[in-house]
């Protein structure tokens, strides 16, 4: 379903918004479709290439305050400078309304027990489809963006833009590594043994980041979430200068720091207490209240 325009979709309402990265999500339904539709959207960063055509008498000044050496103005570029980015996921279900809903957060410290009886069931029973996964490891989606690819089974992964970069300017660069190996879901599932898959794709992830985009490894943050968005490992690559979604320390694990937290302890992650953001009204929330694990 390619759309060339948004005159079908109809907002209901808006569900969530942040101004510090400019994005907002949209509640919306296509008229004669039936279920809900969601829109992402959000400003992308400047382009470096375009920073001229911006600078020019095609865009217009609005002056807002003027005081002494300063001034302020609004200022109307030609509509093909004025771009956003936008994801569309339709059809979206109850879970995806929550997901990408605004609600009041809290951390929570997992303990061991913790996950075996509170989050390792929630898993089971709710985690999103991973289908889209399994698409793209078969080759069947997206497949023409495959940056690099190991197909081993046990160590092989495939790695690729995430949705979130437009892929027109290395400031916000940002890929994914989506291992082939199913039955790792997290952070939590990994032991020891999964040391030469993570080394394969620290290394090769670095190698094919620099060769296709110049970008040197001191410039990349590399680190895995939990919670993670979705329940079959991977890892994330995103330029250092680019605060993405996610990143902040009470979310993101830098890969580097996992891989050795392993070769210390080989359970380290099975047994070690891991905090995590938890959002108002999520299923989630409800089973740590109501086995007194959160007030």
């Amino acid at each position: 379903m390619a759309l060339t325009n948004l005159k079908d979709l109809k907002m209901i309402r808006i569900l969530a918004e942040n101004p510090s990265n400019k994005s907002i999500n949209i509640l919306a339904k296509f008229e004669n479709r039936d279920g809900h539709a969601i829109l992402l959207m959000n400003k992308p960063p400047f382009s470096k290439d375009l920073i001229q055509e911006l600078i020019s008498e095609q865009t217009s000044a609005q002056v807002q305050l003027e005081n002494d050496i300063y001034s302020q103005y609004i200022l109307t570029p030609k509509a093909e400078l004025n771009l956003l980015k936008s994801t569309l996921i339709y059809p979206a279900t109850e879970k995806h309304i929550e997901k990408y809903s605004q609600h009041e957060v809290y951390i929570v410290h997992e303990t061991p027990k913790d996950y075996k009886n509170i989050t390792l069931p929630y898993i089971k029973e709710n985690a999103f489809s991973a289908q889209w996964v399994e698409r793209i490891l078969r080759h069947e989606s997206e497949s023409e963006n495959i940056v690099y690819e190991d197909p081993d089974p046990n160590t092989g992964f495939i790695l690729l833009p995430d949705l979130k970069w437009d892929k027109k300017q290395l400031s916000d660069l940002y890929l994914v590594a989506i291992c082939h190996r199913r039955g790792l879901r997290s952070i939590r599932d990994l032991t020891s043994s999964d040391i030469p898959l993570l080394r394969n794709i620290q290394e090769q992830g670095i190698l094919s980041i620099k060769e296709k985009y110049g970008i040197s490894e001191s410039k990349l943050r590399i680190y895995v979430h939990y919670q993670p968005s979705y329940y079959h490992f991977h890892v994330h690559f995103t330029h250092l200068q680019f605060l993405a979604p996610g990143s902040n320390v009470e979310r993101a694990h830098l890969l580097r720091d996992v891989i050795e937290n392993l070769e210390l302890y080989p359970n380290y992650y099975s047994q070690k207490t891991l905090s995590f953001v938890i959002q108002e009204g999520s299923a989630l929330i409800t089973e740590y209240r109501k086995h007194g694990r959160l007030s």
